[in-house]
């Protein structure tokens, strides 16, 4: 008796939920059409206002803009999905155990190691972003996976091999930027090993793959990354545009003439102008007002820290974290590069 007075109640139940799925079914293909209706809305803008918006767009100052904006996009986007796909690779396919096996158990010991693996990891500072991520999800210690972040993008082998090509009558700029980026990544791993705080690092969020094949799991994990880091990389790049637009070219000139301020001068350039790290030596070796020891400041500072990478840096490991490190990490490759251009160049 007692199971045929529930069942009605059981299928009543199901009656009343049908239509509330409908609703939720309604709400959310409503919420589906949004971003489609919100880009009609915005092209329907854009053609009613095209005349000012070409004029605008026609200024000096636009035309500046767009262009750095244009090629800070075009040179990392390649690597920030290299980034993305190793990032993936590491995630899904390489056990927890490999790096346990890899890397020193002791801190102090596995930051040198990490950063001497960034000598044989092509890719720029927007890969190295992502990765130092998938490492710290996979339990390396964040002084090591820091200590990576740093020296992959400065001291792999096609940055090596760019720097040796722009410099071909000063072979030992190489050697110069391979030094100093190795101390300065070694010493900001050690660094936080000594002085970080674990509230000030927000571990990356994984995602889990459980009950999806591997190569499900390989794409899911890039599309999330792709879809986390791209955003932050355009508004970095948004940020280096404007301000490259609207600093004179003419506080360049002035500051070449003096020694210390050329290399602050040149340290400020790389972060405001947040070229790859696989184009900046050219760019470097096309300031030739400016000393070696200055240009190698450059080539040192700009891998490390720049405007998207700062964006990106606090995406990936929080806002608390950027603000602490990035600062940090700006004042120690300045000393080191210049005490190292004093010596070597």
């Amino acid at each position: 008796m007692s199971t045929t007075k529930t069942a009605p109640r059981e299928s009543g139940e199901r009656a009343d939920t049908e239509p509330d799925r409908d609703a939720e079914d309604g709400r959310e293909e409503g919420r589906h059409l949004n971003s489609p209706l919100l880009l009609t809305l915005l092209l329907l803008t854009a053609v009613m206002f095209q005349d000012p918006i070409r004029g605008a767009l026609s200024a000096p100052v636009m035309q500046s803009w767009m262009t750095v904006f244009v090629a800070v996009m075009v040179q990392a986007l390649p690597f920030l999905v290299l980034g993305v796909l190793l990032s993936a690779a590491i995630a899904v396919f390489v056990p927890p155990s490999f790096f346990a096996r890899a890397l020193p158990r002791r801190p102090a010991l596995a930051v040198p190691v990490a950063g001497a693996a960034g000598a044989v990891l092509p890719g720029c500072e927007c890969a190295s972003v992502p990765v130092a991520g998938a490492l710290v999800r996979r339990g390396v210690t964040p002084a090591a996976a820091l200590a990576f972040l740093l020296s992959a993008p400065a001291i792999n082998p096609i940055v090596l091999t760019a720097t040796a090509v722009a410099f071909p009558g000063n072979p030992e700029m190489v050697l110069a930027r391979f030094v100093a980026s190795l101390l300065v990544a070694c010493a900001m791993g050690w660094l936080w090993h000594r002085l970080g705080r674990t509230d000030w690092l927000r571990l990356p969020a994984g995602t889990s793959y459980e009950g999806q094949s591997k190569g499900a799991a390989f794409w899911d994990s890039v599309r999330h990354d792709v879809t986390h880091a791209g955003g932050f990389l355009v508004v970095g790049a948004m940020a280096a545009a404007t301000l490259k637009a609207v600093v004179p070219a003419d506080w360049l000139r002035l500051a070449a003439d003096h020694p210390v301020l050329s290399v602050l001068a040149l340290a400020v350039l790389a972060v405001l102008l947040s070229i790859c790290s696989e184009a900046d030596a050219f760019v470097a070796a096309s300031l030739t007002q400016f000393s070696l020891t200055a240009r190698l400041t450059f080539l040192v500072v700009g891998p490390m820290i720049d405007l998207k990478l700062f964006a990106m840096q606090a995406g990936t490991f929080g806002r608390a974290f950027a603000l602490r490190f990035a600062p940090a990490t700006f004042a120690l490759a300045v000393v080191v590069s210049a005490l190292t251009g004093t010596v070597l160049l």
